[in-house]
């Protein structure tokens, strides 16, 4: 028997996986949360007015899935930001900064050639998940 565990998380009001993956998977002291488009948890449609309401709609998606964790944006401590337009960083860093104002994770930002359903932004996390052995 191993010595290490983990555990698929589930959250009701972020949108279902599009493919063969966990939403986000607990080990150890670490939520490791699956990259997020800018999905309507709803409808499972890509949200409409751009990069801005598709990285608003990405980070609440995040947002709600740490949530159900037990975790929050707090604890975020990486992210990884992968853009279609590489020009559109300025705006993402927007909408990013309103979600982050204090204390803001470690991050990267990279051009990808395509995203999945046409999507202009993606955004994964890995953040801590609080103490509860004390």
């Amino acid at each position: 028997m191993s010595s290490w565990q983990k555990q698929s998380i589930v959250a009701n009001n972020a949108p279902k996986a599009i493919g063969p993956y966990s939403m986000a998977i607990k080990a150890g002291p670490f939520l490791f949360v699956s990259g997020q488009l800018g999905l309507d948890p709803v409808t499972g449609d890509l949200v409409s007015g751009g990069v801005a309401a598709e990285t608003r709609q990405a980070l609440n998606n995040l947002k709600a899935i740490l949530e159900a964790a037990g975790s929050s944006l707090e604890a975020v401590v990486k992210t990884t930001v992968f853009l279609r337009d590489i020009g559109e960083f300025s705006t993402v860093n927007q909408v990013y900064n309103e979600f982050f104002t204090q204390n803001p994770p470690a991050r990267s930002a990279i051009q990808a050639a395509a995203l999945p359903r046409g999507a202009a932004v993606e955004i994964e996390a890995i953040a801590l998940l609080p103490d509860v052995s004390s």
